[in-house]
Parts: C-alpha cells; structure tokens; sequence
C-alpha cells in the first residue's frame, strides 16, 4: 500500500510538473501554437536554449536559425540517424530516434515542382554535384542568356553549365535530393529540398546510404 501511494504522488508530481511547462498564470496557448499573455500580447514561457523554446519563439517557423542538441548531435551518427522534412514549415530535422538533434530551415520545391511527399532513404551521396536538368545558358561567345535554364535551351555554338548542389543526398531515380542551396523562407526550388552551407555538411556527416527520411 505504501509503495503504491509512494508511486501515486510521484505520478501526480510529474504530471504538474509537465503541466507547468505548458501553461501558466498570465499566458495561454492558442490555436496557431503559440503563448499569449491576457493582453494578447505574444509571451515564450519557456527556459531559453531549450527546444521548447526555440519553437515557441514568434518567428518560428519562419526564422532562419538553427537549433542544435549538442550533446545529442555528438551521439548522433549514420548508424542511428533519420531525416524529417516538414513541407509544410518548412523546416528538416535531424533526429536521433525519437528525439531532434537538429532543427533548420530548408526550401522544397515551389509551385509546379513540388517536392514529393513519402518515404524515402538516401541512394547516393556526393559531395560535388551539378545538376544536369537545370543551370545557366550561354551563347557561343561565353555571353548568359537569361531567362533560359536547361540543356535544351543551349543556341548553336552555347554550352550549359548545371547549378551546383553541393553535399548531395539523392532521394529519387528522377533528380530529387538534399543538398546546399538558397533558403528563402519558402518553397522556391525545382523539386529538391535545400538547406544552408552552415548545416548541410553535417547532415551529410551523419547520414549514410540507406538512412530514412520522411518528408510530409
């Protein structure tokens, strides 16, 4: 009887204990997942430096920055690791089983090359890669000729010189990859998910050929 009373409190503590995390006297979570203060002015409840945090920031998830779990990204390796891209904020995510070693923002494909959504593990990885679908066009005395962006468009006499997708991480038999790239905060590619100089390396350190990656 005593231990089971011993274990009911503990379980009432722990039970306040997350209740505290997520609410508290003057603010309220609401609909869009966020905390408000009853003025309805935006408010973070939350330790700085934590991940809770990190998400409850007004900016997210459309801030550029990058959140790391040190000591998890330390254990983290291509034996242990899985990608998750978020489509929908836009952000990937580094986890080590459940849990996220690192959360930064990516750019998927913009309207007319969605990125696909599905299950997918990583077939090639390559650290120097152009791509052979699209790039810059130039005619046959080396000027560019904008406005034009495939092979197909090179003039007599041109040549075509694919952009570069550094830190490439295929996903599809049809071009679809991870890789460095330009990452406005929004979908703005031909189909693949980039990310920024600063975390790509890494997450091509910590992935191998096999590892899983969800993108919803």
């Amino acid at each position: 009887m005593k231990a089971f009373f011993g274990s009911l409190v503990a379980g009432v503590i722990a039970l306040l204990l997350a209740s505290c995390a997520t609410s508290g006297p003057g603010y309220n979570l609401a609909e869009d997942g966020k905390y408000y203060d009853n003025d309805g002015n935006a408010v973070n409840p939350f330790e700085p430096g934590t991940y809770e945090h990190f998400k409850a920031e007004k900016s997210y998830p459309k801030t550029s920055k990058v959140w790391k779990n040190e000591q998890l990204l330390s254990l983290t390796t291509p034996a242990n690791s899985r990608l998750v891209i978020s489509l929908e904020k836009q952000r990937g995510f580094l986890m080590n089983g459940d849990e996220v070693a690192m959360d930064y923002p990516i750019s998927s494909g913009k309207s007319g090359f969605r990125t696909p959504a599905g299950s997918y593990t990583i077939l090639e990885k390559t650290v120097d890669k152009a791509s052979n679908a699209y790039g810059k066009v130039f005619d046959a005395e080396g000027n560019r000729v904008y406005g034009k962006e495939k092979p197909s468009d090179v003039p007599e006499g041109g040549n075509f010189v694919g952009a570069p997708m550094p830190y490439w991480m295929r996903l599809t038999n049809d071009g679809v990859g991870h890789h460095i790239g330009r990452v406005p905060r929004y979908p703005a590619s031909h189909g693949c998910i980039r990310g920024p100089r600063s975390v790509i390396p890494t997450i091509y350190r910590k992935v191998k050929l096999g590892t899983p990656v969800t993108v919803e």
